[in-house]
Parts: structure tokens; sequence; C-alpha cells
């Protein structure tokens, strides 16, 4: 089978690209295959690469493409987690989608509609600049019809005080893009974004506790990547330093859907983005991400008044995808799709 690697810039892995309808759809069926399409990539070279995105044209009228993420859990043995999303991916989706053909030529002012089908998000990836292979996007994450605030809290409260194995801290919980925990810097014992940057395997360890705590609480395998986990500090106006874990060690920036939870986190009165950010001063503005690997920014609209108030969509741009090339993986062929692989034969 042929598969397609391509890099989100800031991404701690690169994705593997593959044509969805090769694939078993079940669970269980679809980790053998996987299984033996790693261990491959270990083979060859490609054991950094932990992020799958299994796609195809979307039979839906409002949308081009079907996505379904799966992170790569890597052990002995390797595990996969298929509960949450990754926008990254979705991005390098969008061009190795386009070079076979699934898409118009990609270009400044096209726009393709993503279904995400882990999570129902509805992503629109907009072309800013095409520049031999790399892309750039600005990607909005949209919600028809706009959502509650309040259902973005699933927890039920802008924070809650979260028991794990050290004691008790204090969380936000947010849900959107992915399931987010956001921890402020001051309650982990960090004064400074600098000094965050430079934390290394005691913070690492005690915000992974913090994680495994809460996946427990949202009944999710305390083993898995979801949720997701990051520490915030303020760093000037309307700005934050932040600081995630990822899968198996720091994210080197921010995930795009972490971009794009703190963005309408930052909107959610009370919450430790929101308070860390300025409160109500400046609400309104986009909000500026400073990590270790770089600065993005996170705009969000809101709607209505407090208690009624809706996000409608959240967008964050600059976001660069290089394509790396294809690989042709023979351990995938007992797991094909017989009658199907005819119509993808690319």
């Amino acid at each position: 089978m042929l598969a397609h690697i391509a890099h989100a810039h800031g991404s701690p892995s690169s994705t593997l690209v593959l044509p969805a309808e090769q694939l078993p759809s079940s669970e269980e069926a679809l980790s053998r295959a996987l299984s033996d399409g790693v261990a491959w990539l270990a083979g060859h070279g490609l054991s950094a690469v932990t992020k799958i995105a299994l796609v195809s044209a979307s039979e839906h009228p409002l949308f081009d493409l079907d996505y379904r993420f799966v992170q790569v859990i890597p052990g002995d043995p390797v595990r996969f987690d298929f509960r949450g999303s990754c926008g990254h991916s979705v991005l390098s989706s969008v061009v190795v989608a386009a070079r076979l053909g699934w898409l118009p030529r990609l270009a400044p002012g096209h726009r393709t509609r993503v279904r995400v089908l882990n999570t129902d998000d509805h992503v629109v990836c907009e072309v800013d600049e095409c520049v031999r292979d790399r892309t750039t996007f600005t990607a909005h994450f949209l919600n028809h019809p706009a959502v509650p605030l309040r259902e973005l809290l699933p927890f039920g409260e802008p924070t809650t005080d979260l028991p794990y194995e050290d004691g008790m801290i204090r969380v936000s919980a947010v849900s959107v893009g992915n399931p987010y925990l956001f921890l402020s810097g001051h309650d982990l014992g960090v004064g400074t974004p600098e000094e965050l940057f430079a934390a290394g395997e005691p913070l690492f360890r005690t915000m992974t506790a913090i994680r495994r705590s809460a996946a427990h609480q949202y009944g999710y395998p305390v083993e898995g990547a979801f949720p997701k986990v990051a520490a915030v500090l303020p760093d000037g106006e309307d700005g934050l330093a932040v600081r995630a874990v990822s899968v198996p060690s720091w994210h080197p920036t921010i995930a795009l859907t972490g971009a794009v939870c703190l963005g309408a986190a930052r909107r959610i009165r009370g919450t430790i983005p929101f308070q860390l950010a300025g409160g109500e001063t400046g609400r309104t503005a986009p909000l500026r991400i400073r990590t270790a690997g770089g600065c993005t920014t996170s705009a969000a609209a809101v709607t209505g008044h407090d208690r009624d108030s809706e996000l409608a969509w959240v967008s964050v741009p600059e976001k660069a995808v290089s394509f790396t090339g294809t690989v042709s993986i023979d351990s995938f062929e007992p797991h094909v799709q017989k009658e199907d692989s005819c119509l993808l034969s690319i």
C-alpha cells in the first residue's frame, strides 16, 4: 500500500496519511493493521512518526474530506488512541489529498472542508500561501450551530479542584477540538515563562500525573493521550506563555487543537486562561500564545452576552505543512479491503 507523509511545522511528529477505504473500520481490526504498519516504520527508520490519519473523499455534501485520527502510543506492545483529533494532522491530510487529486490543486484562497469523524468537528482549511512543497493555512474550527460556552466545560465549572497522586490542584477543563486541562504555572511552582520553558522532568511527571487523574475522571484510559494538559502563565498584553505535554514527551510548541481550545477558554469567564490573560481587559482581542518553539495566535468568535454566550468558531493562522514523501508499506497488504482497493489505487 502506498502511504504518504507530511509534516506540520511545530508538531512533535509527522503524520502518516492512509486511504481509509483500504483498511478495516473496526478499532480491533484496524489496530492489528496499524501495528504491522508501525512495525514497518520502525524497521525503516521512521519510528518517530506517531500520528496516523485515515482519509477519504467525503460522501457528505457539505464536506470535501472525511478524516479519522489515530494517536500511536509507543511501548511494547504499541497501542493506539482513537478518541481525539489532531489539527496538525488535519492540515497534513489536506496536503496529501490534494497531491492525490482528491481535491483541486491548492492555491491561496482555496478552502477545504474537513469532517473529523473522531470528534464530529468541522474544520475549514484555508490556504494562505503555496511555495514548492510547503503550504500555509489558516485553520477555522466551526460550530454549526454555535455552542453555549457553558457546554464547553466538561466538569461543569470554569475551575475544579482535581485530586492527583501528590495532592490537589486547580484546573480548568475545556473541550474544543480536543479535551484539555489548563493549569496555572503559579500553582505548579513556576514563576516566569522562562522558568516554564526550561522546566524538566519533575514538572513533566507532575503534569502527566494530573493528566492521568483527569483521564480517570473523563472515563478515558489513563495510559492514553487524552485529555491533553498544558500549563499557562501571563505573557504581556493579550498573551499567554504555554508549555504542553504530548506523547511521549513535551510538545515542542502547542497542538493546533490546543491553540483552538486555549483561544476559546480565554473567552470563558473564570477559567484559568481567562484570569491569566487579563480577565475582561482585552477579552475580545486575538490571544497571543508563546511557546518555547515559537508564537501563534488564536481568535475566537463568541456571540451573545454573559450566560447566553456561544462559541461560533475559532481560527488559528500561519500553520505551515511540508510534504515529506511517499512510502510503500507492504505489511499493510494482508489487511487491505480487497473489494475497495481498486477504487483507490494511486
